[in-house]
């Protein structure tokens, strides 16, 4: 019975006691029957076992063995167990001759009582140990739980894939190789579609169908579909499921480059909506006075690609949830101010799958635009597009896409599952589908609330030890007294009570429980976003930006500042690898498999960091293999050095003001991306130096990282030579030329060996 953890959360039994002589033969009996019994000594102990142990398959729990006051304890650890277990069998251990007298909660949480003394140990362990098998065997989600019983079977296979389970990696020396490092199993549960009994992921049948309708009870969907090549394909199979040829796309601009694939796809004509921007380059929300109707119709006819439209009205919207930076909207919002224009809306949520499972979200995922929320009259069908491998726990390139249906516009199921099978792979990886089935089941019940809230707690701790520490290098006054912070509220309010509090000094229960606590309320200074309303935006605590001084989110440029490209680049040389950087934040992920050592470690590399800036430490102890690489330009230099002439850079190229200026004012498109894409097949492209692409039209997306969205569609103009588009793109080419070590990522462009940078262009005349 491998994998069977039994807790036994029964203290104050004295050791020479019968009561402890009975517990330890139902012990024995529990140990040959395959089962390991974890004994807590206390309950500080039980609660640790409870917060760290995911393999429990049962527990026992005594309400009145002890002294008076062992009812609070086990109450604490009983309310610790089923707030992290579903349906985990927990037995309670009484010696009162009746029950009658218990809290009515408990007869809800357990599964039955023992009386040490009235069974035989042997019937006790075997009551016990039945349950913990169910317990094993049922919590198993639908494909997963098939795909092992068929794995038990040891049948033959004579289907694809042809290693035929492994096996043929055993005829090679490389091949043992591979299947020595993974493993046989992975190779036994790599299948053929022909495994009929395991079902087909094109009919949504069997087992694999379960799975995807288990997912959309779990994630409160009409329909869920698994996708096995991310959340890119996700949002490709979505748009060419509704979008048909010159129909107009209400188009966040702030998008993943897959959505505007899915415009190459499917001809539709984007008209853009635009987000705001903040002083330290931030993305932020579309202002909710843009969504309306109202805004919308005046919108439209202003877009040059409207003239060649199939009908005057958009069909189908697509907004960025949350965005990378962690802001979410209020998606029941959206829908009533979009779906007044559109019939359909489609959320992006592939950095923000755990919503649904913490109440800091409420109404901010797109699951939760239903009948109860928006009246059906203006409710749009929903799709939210989810990069499950992202932030839940599933193997690379696993996505799911969910759909709401409204009665406007429902997806009607055998007409989009042609669209799903045009994207899908007829030869999909079985452990790729047990890993989404299993991500949904993990967040099915009380378990899912757990893992979301251990990240939110830890990152919320992670943020406050920032900021305490940097109000204490502020006091100590023996050191320089800047630090590094975190992007975040300056303070809270608690709702209830009224009282402010320094973010640092907030109650932890209040910051993770309370969502006013994240909002970005109008005209507050710490994020610098206009034109909101009360409640339309959110900072996920979650995605955590790091802030360096140099600027702050009115823009306000610092005299000193340390650019984020410098601290990223040694935080990389301690391995610490973070997820974005910008000129002056960089962000980092509180995922559920997050660690107080893992963000301590970070701390630690913080404050190395100020010791190393402040002391003035050369760069080549710092960046040895930049300096190795760059001697030229590099060697001599301290750390400071290099972050004063950074800073300088920046601020003497407006990069910032730039990067807003050119992603709040997009350039005029001449023609669609599917038409732009038809002369690229067609050889009508030429490359373009930068310093020549004034009034040229792009043929491919130009896209800068940070922030990952394009700058330049496909066939859009570039503008006047003068004009913030190439004004932005110039600062950057010329950024590279001056930090060699340090370049911009941005897709769509090359480089010569002489720094310039090259766009791909239609060709004139």
């Amino acid at each position: 019975m491998a994998g069977s953890t039994i807790l036994l959360a029964l203290d104050d039994i004295p050791s020479a006691s019968v009561l402890n002589a009975q517990l330890a033969r139902i012990c024995e009996h529990l140990g040959a029957d395959g089962h390991d019994v974890l004994r807590a000594g206390t309950d500080a102990d039980a609660l640790a076992l409870v917060q760290s142990r995911a393999d429990l398959t049962a527990a026992l729990v005594s309400w009145d063995v002890g002294d008076s006051d062992r009812d609070a304890s086990a109450e604490a650890v009983l309310k610790a167990l089923v707030g992290r277990f579903t349906r985990l069998p927990v037995f309670l251990v009484t010696t009162s001759a009746s029950v009658d007298d218990l809290p009515l909660w408990i007869s809800e949480v357990i599964c039955g009582y023992v009386w040490l003394m009235e069974d035989t140990p042997g019937f006790i362990a075997g009551r016990i140990g039945v349950a913990a098998r169910r317990y094993r065997d049922e919590i198993l989600p639908p494909f997963f739980r098939e795909l092992r019983r068929f794995d038990d079977t040891h049948e033959y296979s004579w289907h694809t894939p042809a290693h035929a389970g492994g096996v043929a990696f055993l005829k090679s020396p490389v091949g043992r190789a591979l299947f020595d490092y993974y493993g046989e199993r992975l190779f036994r549960t790599d299948l053929s579609i022909s495994v009929a009994e395991l079902g087909s992921l094109f009919e949504h049948s069997g087992p694999i169908g379960d799975a995807e309708r288990n997912a959309a009870r779990i994630f409160g969907a009409d329909l869920t579909y698994f996708v096995l090549h991310g959340d890119s394909t996700g949002d490709r199979i979505a748009l060419h499921a509704s979008i048909a040829t010159d129909e107009l796309v209400l188009v966040d601009r702030n998008c993943h480059k897959a959505i505007y694939h899915g415009l190459t796809l499917t001809g539709g004509r984007p008209v853009y909506l635009v987000p705001t921007r903040n002083g330290y380059g931030l993305m932020g929300p579309i202002p909710p006075a843009a969504l309306g109707q109202e805004a919308v119709a005046g919108l439209v006819p202003g877009s040059p690609l409207a003239a060649g439209a199939a009908a005057p009205d958009p069909v189908y919207a697509v907004i960025t949830n949350s965005t990378y930076d962690g802001l979410c909207y209020d998606a029941v919002r959206v829908a009533e101010l979009l779906g007044a224009s559109v019939p359909r809306l489609h959320l992006d949520e592939a950095w923000f799958a755990y919503a649904r499972f913490h109440p800091l979200y409420t109404r901010r995922y797109g699951m939760a635009v239903d009948a109860g929320t928006v009246p059906d009259a203006v409710r749009p069908t929903v799709f939210s597009t989810q990069s499950t491998h992202k932030l839940l726990a599933a193997m690379s390139q696993s996505a799911m896409l969910h759909v709401k249906n409204s009665p406007r516009s429902p997806v009607e199921h055998r007409q989009f599952n042609e669209t799903f099978m045009m994207h899908a792979t007829t030869s999909p990886l079985y452990p790729m589908i047990a890993g989404l089935d299993v991500a949904a089941g993990m967040m099915d019940g009380p378990g899912g609330r757990w893992l979301v809230d251990e990240a939110v707690t830890e990152a919320i701790r992670f943020r406050q030890a920032v900021a305490r520490i940097a109000r204490r290098i502020a006091a100590a006054g023996d050191r320089p007294a800047w630090f590094f912070g975190t992007w975040q509220p300056d303070e809270v309010g608690d709702p209830e009570t009224g009282q402010r509090y320094p973010f640092a000094d907030a109650p932890l229960d209040l910051l993770r429980s309370e969502p006013a606590c994240w909002s970005l309320e109008p005209g507050a200074a710490w994020h610098g976003f206009p034109d909101l309303e009360e409640g339309y935006c959110l900072l996920d605590p979650v995605k955590v930006s790091v802030t360096c001084p140099g600027t702050d989110a009115r823009g306000t440029a610092a005299d000193v500042g340390i650019p984020a490209r410098i601290l990223t680049a040694y935080l990389e040389t301690r391995r610490i690898v973070v997820e974005k950087t910008d000129a002056y934040t960089c962000l980092i992920l509180f995922s559920m498999g997050i660690t107080k050592g893992k963000w301590g470690t970070l701390i630690d590399g913080l404050l190395d960091f100020k010791t190393l800036y402040d002391t003035g430490a050369r760069l080549a102890g710092v960046l040895p293999a930049l300096v190795e690489q760059h001697p030229a330009r590099y060697a001599g230099l301290t750390l400071r050095e290099l972050c004063d002439q950074m800073h300088a850079q920046l601020r003497k190229s407006d990069l910032i003001p730039l990067l807003d200026a050119a992603f709040t004012h997009p350039p005029r498109p001449e023609l669609t991306p599917a038409q732009t894409y038809q002369r690229l097949l067609r050889g009508g492209t030429e490359p373009v130096r930068l310093a020549e692409l004034a009034h040229r039209t792009v043929a491919t997306q130009v896209v800068t990282t940070p922030p990952g969205i394009p700058v330049l569609m496909p066939g859009e103009n570039a503008g006047g030579h003068d004009e913030p588009t190439l004004r932005y793109l110039r600062a950057l080419e010329d950024f590279d030329r001056h930090f060699p070590g340090f370049p911009s990522e941005t897709h769509g462009v090359t480089r010569d060996a002489g720094g310039d940078y090259w766009i791909t262009c239609l060709r004139t005349g």
